[in-house]
């Protein structure tokens, strides 16, 4: 993807996820589990996001280069949630569009400007969108450039996230074959002469598994499916 496709992105998955949430609300209640984060009920999903958007608007709003003042917001009423979430949605798209992607905010990862938060929050939305979709029983496809993109964000940043002194000494590696974008990847290329696996389907398949919202079974795997999700698994960003 282009720098100035991620806005877009954003809004189409913020837009998504709002339909969503809201029809979920009305099957299933603000109680309903999420399959994607066991730990959370549907209530704990909406307002995680917009906690996140609203931290990342305040960010870009201000060219913070520091969270340290950040104003943290109380957390509504289960019923005010969606409204909440919606008014995040904008501040942060206004936010956004408003700045250039070059220029210098915080962030917590090495690269620090609008450009990395402008990514970051689209990907963020795409899979919270997907977790939504799965309180629903509706997981609808992910486009191939955005599943394609939010793959290569995972292994460039969150990756090396995780592993900042390169891969773990048992690492083998496991590619990530895209039919739908065309195109392969590889986690933790180099550190076996063959993978353990190679796991095919469409793009934003592959992204809900590498963030762990669905397990390799669901695509078409050639090697070792426990072990490649061994793998995927040690990919966390505490």
């Amino acid at each position: 993807m282009e720098q100035a496709d991620y806005l877009d992105a954003l809004r189409r998955a913020d837009a998504r996820f709002a339909d969503a949430a809201a029809q979920a609300v009305l099957a299933h209640g603000w109680t309903a589990r999420v399959p994607g984060c066991p730990a959370w009920r549907l209530a704990d999903l909406v307002w995680h996001l917009a906690e996140v958007q609203h931290f990342w608007a305040w960010v870009v709003r201000t060219r913070a280069q520091d969270p340290s003042a950040y104003p943290e917001p109380g957390r509504p009423a289960d019923d005010e949630l969606l409204a909440y979430g919606l008014a995040q949605s904008a501040e942060l798209e206004a936010a956004l569009a408003g700045a250039g992607a070059d220029e210098p905010v915080w962030t917590w990862a090495p690269r620090k400007d609008v450009g990395f938060v402008l990514r970051r929050q689209a990907q963020e939305a795409t899979v919270h969108t997907a977790d939504v979709e799965e309180v629903l029983g509706e997981l609808r496809p992910i486009p191939p450039d955005v599943g394609l993109d939010g793959l290569d964000e995972w292994l460039e940043v969150m990756v090396p996230g995780a592993f900042p002194d390169g891969p773990p000494a048992d690492a083998h590696p496991v590619v990530f074959h895209a039919l739908d974008a065309d195109a392969e990847r590889t986690l933790f290329p180099g550190t076996r002469p063959f993978p353990i696996a190679v796991l095919t389907g469409n793009a934003g398949d592959l992204l809900l598994a590498a963030w762990r919202r669905l397990p390799v079974e669901v695509l078409t795997v050639d090697g070792d499916p426990l072990q490649a999700a061994a793998m995927i698994d040690r990919v966390r960003i505490e």
